[in-house]
């Protein structure tokens, strides 16, 4: 199959997810010259979007039928098969070679399912999981992790460069969702650490902001410290990355963990203060949140100025 050249103006973007990182994503390629039809459950979400000149449609089909090159950026894996692969998702709709671009943070298998099932409709598919939060969305600085046939991925590159900072073709399909899982890994437990040393350094009687101007730029940095801890120092909970998206993935990361033959004792510990704080309501809060479950069972409430 043959991958048509990408150009403002020409190339026709379909977008399906226009939650809090899929808006900005899809405003980046509109700001840029392309054209979009966008599709979300909820239509107030892509307001935004069809202000600056997007065209709605009523379903993912719909949107598949108008456009060249589509992307998803939705909450589950399920989310990711109705879609996609459903009666009604884009597949059923989209052109011989159109191209796909999932950017859900979904399974690996489901990405090479999606993948054989495009295939045999002559349609391209790629996997595109992104890392950043709604901060790399909104500065189009996400980091993009990408599984899929080279040619394809290559043509892309215009539209990566758009949302983007860090953009690395990973291997074949699959690919960039295992990328995004070791991502996740990384992230759930470095959050642990990040919460527990802001904890100790309050009940310290230290002046949070005054402890970040030390650790933020040595050793210790990471982009949680430097990005998350101003928010929970502020009482800043809102969901850059909800609670319940991260759960997903945590529990995603464990089950090829297990397919895998590993034992990771560190992730199950930051799953289960997850599922946690889930339980204590704070699902649809930001990741950043995870301190205001530590700080409880430290018997303390959280409350910084």
């Amino acid at each position: 199959m043959t991958v048509s050249g990408i150009e403002p103006g020409v190339t026709r973007i379909g977008w399906i997810g226009t939650g809090v990182m899929g808006r900005s994503m899809c405003g980046h390629l509109l700001d840029a010259g392309y054209s979009a039809t966008v599709y979300n459950r909820t239509r107030e979400k892509s307001e935004d979007l069809l202000q600056k000149g997007a065209v709605w449609a009523d379903s993912p089909a719909a949107v598949a039928a108008a456009s060249d090159v589509i992307f998803s950026i939705v909450g589950f894996p399920a989310d990711v098969r109705s879609v996609l692969l459903g009666g009604d998702g884009a597949l059923s709709t989209a052109a011989p070679g159109t191209i796909l671009v999932d950017m859900t943070t979904s399974q690996p298998s489901l990405a090479v399912e999606i993948h054989r099932a495009a295939a045999e409709k002559q349609v391209h598919s790629v996997d595109a999981p992104v890392s950043g939060g709604d901060i790399g969305a909104k500065n189009a600085a996400l980091s993009i992790m990408i599984g899929g046939d080279a040619p394809v991925v290559e043509a892309l590159q215009p539209l990566w460069e758009k949302m983007g900072k860090t953009i690395v073709h990973q291997g074949p399909a699959g690919s960039g969702q295992h990328t995004k899982m070791v991502n996740q890994t990384l992230i759930a437990s470095g959050m642990v650490g990040v919460c527990e040393a802001l904890l100790y350094g309050w009940k310290a009687g230290l002046d949070l902001p005054t402890v970040m101007k030390s650790v933020a730029s040595g050793a210790a940095g990471s982009w949680s410290l430097s990005n998350l801890a101003p928010r929970m120092i502020n009482n800043d909970f809102d969901p850059g990355f909800f609670v319940e998206h991260l759960l997903k993935d945590l529990g995603i990361v464990l089950e090829e963990s297990r397919r895998l033959g590993l034992y990771m004792p560190g992730l199950a510990l930051a799953e289960q203060l997850y599922q946690g704080l889930k339980a204590q309501g704070h699902g649809r809060d930001g990741t950043q949140s995870l301190i205001l479950a530590l700080a409880r069972a430290a018997g303390s409430d959280w409350k910084q100025r």
